[in-house]
């Protein structure tokens, strides 16, 4: 969360004369000059990296014997998410210039009496990760995608519903848009994969209540897409209100998209369902490049963060996760992925809907004397955390969240591992 600093645009001020505009540019080109944020944290990174590639790589060529045209299709798609995120990399410095130019920048409140407290950083990053995804996106389909294809209609609206959700999350990074509006945005947003989804809108009924329902499929018609849409609307919301801390809105983000691409892969390998095998891969093709992307993005949004991904990146990262649980046809296997921030929401749901008030900024509170966070009584799993663990510094609490965010997408696994053949 930060604290935005606008420029007045108040139009009684006197103009300067050409002199003084002159020495202004020169101060301003001066200034711009300058690198405004500190090197990406490499290092951190590629460690990541290294831990990501190993089961990946394993599952893909090793332990599934996965069709030939679907590796290839797999592996060239990651090959352009790979450029992606160097893309990210390079153009993250280059927009920060532009956005403290426009007085795009915040300060971190969680470093308030500190010199990094008084340090602009600058806001709205996110807009970088999503025109690079964008771009890797519409690239691949010239690799894969033919003018016949099944999935073009429902790719090209996938990335639609995206790219509208990204150019909202830049409105409202610019008009401070209130949150009674910014629940509405994502159902805006999410019209285009509504109106062109032409999937199936059945369910498969759970084993045990097929005695007492009498059908093993129910189709439930207009009731799916609002489904849907609900969908669409808690992911992005969701992701948007689990934030505060350095590294934890692109961090959160991370960990779900690497455990959908691994969902994925595993269902790929275990299915001989041609169908089956073409929704999973098909939400393989947008979770690669969110996963590289975003791993550019968290370069520079670690602790201590040089650079905010604003609304735009919650947003558009909350979209892409929806889009992808709902075309894969998995949106259960999602919502247990999304159990910190399901939590996260109900924690929140007092403050929300104003039966408890509700600050601006629900955040923990920072000694600067100490550098530790301490709970608030705000509806936060941040804050939550904070009254359990006890005191924390920005950097572990991010960690132990993560941490939590990650236990819980691997209990998705051995859930889905138990309940296998019994379930469904």
């Amino acid at each position: 969360m930060t604290a935005r600093k606008r420029a007045s645009a108040n139009p009684s001020v006197k103009e300067p004369s050409p002199k003084e505009i002159d020495k202004t540019h020169q101060t301003k080109s001066a200034r711009t000059d300058d690198p405004p944020i500190a090197p990406p944290k490499a290092g951190f990174i590629f460690k990541l990296v290294l831990f990501f590639s190993v089961p990946y790589l394993y599952l893909i060529f090793y332990r599934y014997k996965i069709d030939l045209e679907i590796r290839r299709s797999i592996l060239i798609n990651a090959g352009l998410s790979l450029a992606g995120f160097f893309v990210t990399l390079r153009m993250i410095p280059v927009a920060s210039r532009y956005v403290i130019r426009r007085n795009l920048f915040g300060y971190d409140i969680n470093k308030r009496g500190t010199p990094q407290g008084a340090v602009k950083v600058p806001e709205s990053l996110g807009i970088v990760v999503g025109i690079s995804f964008l771009v890797v996106a519409i690239v691949f389909q010239y690799f894969n995608f033919k003018s016949d294809s099944n999935w073009l209609v429902e790719y090209n609206a996938a990335l639609a519903s995206i790219c509208f959700m990204t150019l909202l999350g830049f409105v409202d990074d610019v008009l401070d848009v209130p949150w009674r509006v910014k629940l509405l945005l994502p159902s805006f947003a999410a019209l285009p994969l509504l109106m062109a989804y032409a999937g199936h809108t059945t369910i498969i009924i759970p084993k045990p209540l097929i005695p007492y329902l009498g059908m093993d499929v129910l189709d439930l018609g207009w009731i799916y897409k609002l489904y849907m849409g609900l969908l669409a609307v808690f992911c992005t919301n969701s992701i948007n209100i689990h934030a505060g801390l350095n590294g934890l809105e692109v961090g959160q983000t991370v960990v779900i998209a690497f455990a959908i691409l691994i969902h994925n892969i595993m269902q790929i390998g275990a299915s001989t369902d041609l169908e089956y095998k073409q929704a999973h891969t098909f939400s393989i093709y947008l979770v690669q490049p969110l996963l590289a992307t975003s791993l550019g993005l968290l370069a520079y949004n670690w602790y201590p963060s040089s650079v905010f991904v604003g609304d735009t990146y919650t947003y558009f990262a909350g979209m892409t996760m929806a889009v992808v649980g709902i075309l894969g046809h998995f949106s259960e296997t999602l919502l247990i992925f999304f159990f910190p921030q399901v939590l996260n929401f109900l924690l929140s749901l007092p403050q929300l809907f104003g039966f408890i008030a509700c600050p601006r900024h629900r955040l923990p509170r920072f000694d600067p004397q100490t550098g530790l966070l301490t709970g608030t009584n705000d509806g936060t799993l941040v804050n939550v955390f904070l009254r359990i663990f006890g005191r924390k510094t920005e950097k572990s609490l991010c960690t132990y969240l993560l941490v939590f965010q990650g236990v819980f997408c691997c209990f998705c696994f051995l859930l889905r591992y138990l309940l296998a053949g019994w379930y469904k």
